[in-house]
């Protein structure tokens, strides 16, 4: 019997949104607060519905990191996975992966998130990785995102992608916020907000 479990990342494994952990740990939190105070409007625009979530995201990244050399940026992503990632995670979320690990699943993380500061994380635990991509230009970020930001319904687009689930008796699939409901309806047993710690 095939079984997978697929996992939210942000809010889910983790107990804090990485991307604002990112950019406080490569930009400092001086950097952290006057960039985010300067693009207040477009944070209020996303509250309102007034821009998506994608167009938001763009905006704040290329505030931040365009013009970024792609290896300086993962130098500092990699440096958060080793030094601030491992007290963001939750105690439940890994007790439950490594469960799933010795019953026999294959486990996935399922991220909105850029890879870059998630895929040595996977790697280390042995769990494969489906995220949102940067656009990089001649080894340098844009600011943009490559093709469509991993969230709602793009993230139960690429899992049908890439795995065919009428393979799998067992389907698990763990998430916390709406971003993840078409991820959830793949499951044969759905998890919403299962972890506290």
């Amino acid at each position: 019997m095939r079984k997978i479990a697929f996992f939210d990342f942000d809010g889910t494994i983790t107990t804090k949104d990485t991307l604002f952990e990112v950019i406080k740990y490569q930009k400092g939190k001086a950097g952290f607060y006057t960039g985010f105070l300067l693009n207040s409007p477009v944070l209020v625009a996303l509250k309102l519905k007034l821009i998506s979530n994608q167009a938001a995201k763009e905006k704040i990244l290329r505030y931040f990191f365009r013009g970024t050399e792609l290896k300086v940026f993962q130098q500092g992503c990699d440096q958060f996975i080793d030094h601030a990632l491992p007290s963001m995670l939750r105690s439940g979320a890994m007790d439950e992966i490594n469960r799933l690990k010795a019953a026999g699943f294959e486990i996935v993380v399922v991220s909105a998130s850029p890879l870059n500061w998630i895929k040595k994380w996977t790697v280390a635990e042995g769990l494969g990785l489906i995220a949102t991509r940067l656009q990089e230009i001649n080894g340098v970020i844009t600011g943009n995102i490559d093709g469509i930001n991993n969230n709602m319904e793009e993230k139960a687009s690429r899992i049908r992608a890439q795995f065919n689930l009428a393979e799998y008796e067992a389907i698990y699939c763990y998430g916390d916020s709406s971003g993840d409901k078409a991820m959830l309806a793949l499951a044969t047993k759905a998890f919403y907000k299962p972890f506290r710690n």
